[in-house]
């Protein structure tokens, strides 16, 4: 009787922070990024103490009270995006699983929700998902304007600023895939190590990731690099725009996991030759500013993903 009155209090006091952040995320400008990332933390904390019937009690009371509060489209988009990944994570730690397991199918479960909320949203309201974003993006370009004419451009130079923005503009709806997978990323991060964080201040066990200079991403990455990049020349050549968009986004992709995979080749290689912490980070921040060298870390962090470079150094 005593553990089930502390599951209910523990679950009370941790909807009510849920909707605080709920809160937050809705009226706060920038503190309320950090707030919607980070909304699913306390229904793990409540999982992995209590079981994951407390955290889905917890987030039906935290959606409704949010309803109540704010709107119910809101409600539904917070609950439905950001809740599964965080049970998904809850469940992976109260079970005790791998941190790289953990983490692979929170981003899996992350990534779907996000799909199935974007979906949702355009079922209800019949309007792009990313509309709103759109209009603030024009919004504050024609703001600019204003201050570039102020300042005396002339007209030749504000069209030619308009054409940039216009195509920067296409570029990123094209990229929009890809804006869904770092969400998806960066939510499931987040959530994984401050929630681990917080799990080990409250007594808890919790399964963490490699050493960083261990980690070692998969080579689908490289294949599908190579492939992203005849996919876009196929999309470009015969103009084909949805094999284009998805091999510019599986191109993004596969460069990014390139640049980790390099950075951790870096790293790795800066211990080894007993290179200063800050030295190393100065030819890093070198490195990640300079757009040659970024590629040349990209293509160095793909090809170590097949050939291992590290059991190499381990070997010598």
């Amino acid at each position: 009787m005593a553990n089930k009155i502390n599951s209910m209090t523990e679950s009370g006091i941790l909807a009510a922070i849920t909707v605080v952040m709920a809160l937050v995320a809705v009226y706060v400008p920038i503190l309320g990024i950090v707030a919607v990332l980070l909304w699913p933390l306390p229904m793990i904390v409540l999982i992995v103490r209590h079981g994951p019937k407390w955290g889905l009690m917890a987030v039906a009371v935290a959606a409704v009270l949010t309803a109540i509060l704010v709107e119910p489209l809101v409600s539904l988009r917070l609950a439905l995006a950001f809740a599964p990944g965080g049970i998904a994570l809850g469940i992976g730690y109260r079970r005790g699983w791998p941190g790289v397991r953990i983490f692979t199918i929170g981003v899996i479960v992350s990534l779907t929700a996000k799909l199935a909320a974007l979906g949702l949203v355009f079922l209800i309201t019949n309007i792009h998902p990313f509309t709103m974003q759109f209009d603030a993006l024009n919004d504050s370009f024609q703001k600019s304007v204003e201050i570039y004419q102020s300042f005396h451009m002339t007209d030749a130079q504000i069209e030619q600023a308009r054409e940039t923005f216009t195509q920067n503009l296409q570029v990123v709806k094209l990229l929009l895939p890809l804006v869904v997978v770092l969400m998806g990323l960066m939510d499931t991060a987040l959530n994984f190590f401050i929630g681990g964080k917080v799990l080990r201040r409250l007594g808890h066990d919790v399964p963490v990731f490699p050493k960083f200079t261990e980690w070692r991403l998969p080579k689908v990455f490289l294949y599908l690099f190579g492939f992203s990049l005849i996919g876009m020349y196929w999309g470009t050549t015969r103009e084909l725009s949805l094999l284009y968009q998805v091999s510019l986004n599986g191109n993004m992709i596969a460069t990014f996991a390139g640049i980790l995979q390099g950075i951790v080749l870096f790293q790795y290689t800066t211990e080894h030759y007993h290179w200063s912490k800050v030295l190393s980070t100065v030819v890093l921040v070198f490195i990640l500013f300079n757009g040659v060298l970024l590629q040349l870390l990209a293509f160095t962090g793909l090809f170590d993903m097949v050939f291992d470079y590290r059991r190499r150094f381990g070997r010598r």
